[in-house]
C-alpha cells in the first residue's frame, strides 16, 4: 500500500472507543484531570481515541507496554492541544517508551576551540523534530501519582512538538490569532534573558535552569509548569503566565508543591 493511501485510510478510520472501565480507571489514577469540567473531560476523550489510531507506541530498553500506559500518555499528550484541536499534534506518528531514563549520545562542538567531543546524556524525554517522542514510563507515572510538583515529562516534550510544528523549535509555536508574535517574543525573550542572568550568576531559580539552555527549552519548561504549577509560574514570570494561559487556553490547578526531579 502506498503512503498516501494508507495516510487516507488512517484519516477516516473510525478510533478505537475507549472503555468506560479504562477511561475512569485512568481519571481516578491522577487528581490531574479533576481540574476538568465535563465537557473538558468529553473533549480529552475523543482527542485519546484519536491519539490512539493515528499514533503507533512502542516499548524499547525491556520494557512491556499496556493498554492502560498507552491511554496514559495519550491522555497527558492531549492535554495541552485540549483546546488548540488534534491537528496540532501533527507531523509525527511514533511515542517509545522506555521503563526510565534512557541515555542518548551526543556530540558537542565547541565554537572557540573547533573540538568536537562525544558524550552520553541521561534522559526522561526528548522530542525529534521529525520524530517520535521517546519518554521514560518511570517520569510519566510519578507525574500522574504528583501531578502539581511543576513537572511533567509528557507536556514539556509535546511543547517542542508544538514548536516545532511551524518548522522551527525556536521557543514561537503556531500562535492563534489572538495572540500577536511580537506580544510572544517579547514576552517570552524578556523572561529567558532574565532567567538566563540568574543562572549565570549562580543563583537559585524557581523555575528548573535547564530552562535556560535555549528559547525552546524554556518555552517547554514554562509549558510544564503551566499544567503542573501554574502558582510558580505566575509569581516568577507573570507574563509568560498569561500568555500559556491563553495560548492552551486551558484553566490550571492552583496547587504549589515544590520538588525536585532529574533533568530531561
Amino acid at each position: 500500500m502506498t503512503n498516501w493511501l494508507r495516510r487516507l485510510r488512517e484519516a477516516f478510520a473510525p478510533a478505537p472507543r475507549i472503555g468506560d472501565a479504562d477511561w475512569n480507571a485512568l481519571l481516578a489514577r491522577s487528581a490531574l484531570f479533576d481540574r476538568l469540567g465535563a465537557d473538558e473531560r468529553v473533549a480529552l476523550r475523543a482527542l485519546c481515541e484519536r491519539f490512539l489510531a493515528r499514533k503507533t507506541f512502542s516499548a524499547a530498553g525491556g520494557h512491556v507496554l499496556n493498554d492502560a500506559e498507552c491511554l496514559a500518555i495519550a491522555a497527558l499528550a492531549c492535554l495541552p492541544v485540549l483546546h488548540l484541536g488534534f491537528d496540532h499534534l501533527a507531523g509525527w506518528r511514533e511515542v517509545i517508551v522506555y521503563p526510565g531514563e534512557f541515555r542518548v549520545r551526543r556530540e558537542h562542538h565547541d565554537e572557540h576551540s573547533g573540538v568536537v567531543t562525544e558524550g552520553d546524556d541521561e534522559l526522561i524525554g526528548e522530542a525529534w523534530e521529525h520524530g517520535p517522542v521517546i519518554l521514560s514510563w518511570a517520569d510519566v507515572a510519578t507525574d500522574l501519582e504528583r501531578p502539581f510538583d511543576g513537572f511533567n515529562v509528557v507536556a514539556h516534550e509535546i511543547a517542542h512538538k508544538l514548536d516545532a510544528l511551524d518548522g522551527a523549535m525556536n521557543g514561537t509555536p503556531r500562535l492563534p490569532p489572538s495572540i500577536a508574535r511580537r506580544d510572544w517574543v517579547e514576552a517570552m525573550q524578556s523572561a529567558y534573558d532574565a532567567l538566563l542572568r540568574a543562572v549565570e550568576r549562580g543563583r537559585e531559580t524557581a523555575i528548573d535552569p535547564y530552562a535556560a539552555e535555549s528559547a525552546d527549552e524554556y518555552f517547554a519548561v514554562v509549558s510544564e509548569l503551566h499544567f503542573s504549577d501554574p502558582a510558580t509560574l505566575a509569581r516568577e514570570a507573570p507574563a509568560v503566565a498569561a500568555l500559556l494561559a491563553r495560548f492552551y487556553g486551558a484553566r490550571a490547578p492552583e496547587t504549589s508543591v515544590a520538588a525536585s526531579r532529574s533533568d530531561r
